[in-house]
């Protein structure tokens, strides 16, 4: 009896485990920007709605206000399309960290932004490689 409950729990757990879900304007904001994304979750982030998803076979995320205005998109990139100034900075700052991830974060009116993840910190910079602030993961 005990055998067969730890596997009706083990197989309905996944049925059980709650998801963040984002309002009604929210989802409809992102389905009509990223029409046949897949692979889509939703992380409630402060005030706002994070997305993750893969759009046209990129990794992507995106991270909405609760009146649906997009605030920001991030695409993964490998860290070899950083801006050498972005892995420059890192290498004389942190001589021996290694950037775990990067990312092209676009902003509302186009403006592109970087991010390199090091020690478990996001470092943000401009669309030229200038510094601008490093944050928690």
């Amino acid at each position: 009896m005990t055998y067969k409950l730890l596997v009706w729990l083990f197989l309905a757990l996944p049925y059980f485990a709650q998801k963040t879900k984002a309002p009604a304007i929210i989802v409809n904001a992102f389905e009509k920007a990223f029409p046949g994304a897949t692979k889509i979750s939703w992380d409630k982030e402060k005030d706002d709605y994070e997305v993750n998803f893969t759009f046209n076979t990129k990794q992507m995320a995106a991270v909405y206000n609760k009146q649906a205005l997009l605030k920001e998109t991030e695409e993964t990139i490998a860290v070899t399309a950083l801006p050498a100034t972005v892995t420059a900075y890192i290498s004389q700052h942190y001589p021996k960290a290694v950037i775990r991830e990067a990312a092209k974060i676009t902003l509302p009116g186009g403006a592109i932004n970087y991010e390199a993840e090091v020690n478990k910190k996001d470092f943000i910079f401009d669309a030229s490689g200038k510094f601008l602030r490093a944050q928690n993961d």
